[in-house]
């Protein structure tokens, strides 16, 4: 058993190695030269573009805030709608356009919170070591 174990791993490796037997072809092969496939352009000199210098402290146009630029997309002014979709939030009762910025407001309730659950979200922060379980009985 020892010998057929000894015998294919000999036949494996030198299997294995005679890909090798290229002879290092591989490195020392001839490559065209890439550089001599095309011509070189000439270098020229860009258009002016006409462009105006900037203002002095005037902002950057890609220094704008992202925070910004997040809030006009959430809050910004109405989009023009359809006259489908008009008819459509008029006949559903639609809110104020405003909604979105008093739902945000922390005085506004807009759903009714049973006691359970506003004990739970006004209790303190914490690791919970100090937490109790109080059972009605």
């Amino acid at each position: 058993m020892r010998k057929a174990a000894t015998l294919c791993l000999l036949v494996s490796g030198a299997g294995l190695l005679s890909a090798c037997g290229a002879g290092g072809s591989l490195f020392n092969r001839v490559r065209p030269d890439e550089f001599a496939v095309t011509r070189q352009a000439p270098l020229v000199v860009p258009p002016d573009f006409a462009l105006t210098p900037p203002n002095p402290g005037a902002p950057r146009p890609q220094d704008v805030d992202s925070g910004k630029q997040a809030l006009e997309a959430l809050f910004g002014g109405p989009a023009p709608r359809s006259a489908v979709e008009t008819d459509v939030i008029n006949r559903s009762g639609a809110s104020a356009a405003g909604i979105r910025s008093s739902v945000g407001d922390p005085d506004t309730k807009t759903v009714a919170k049973g006691n359970t659950l506003r004990d739970i979200l006004a209790a303190p922060q914490g690791d919970g070591a100090e937490a109790q379980a109080n059972i009605p009985g």
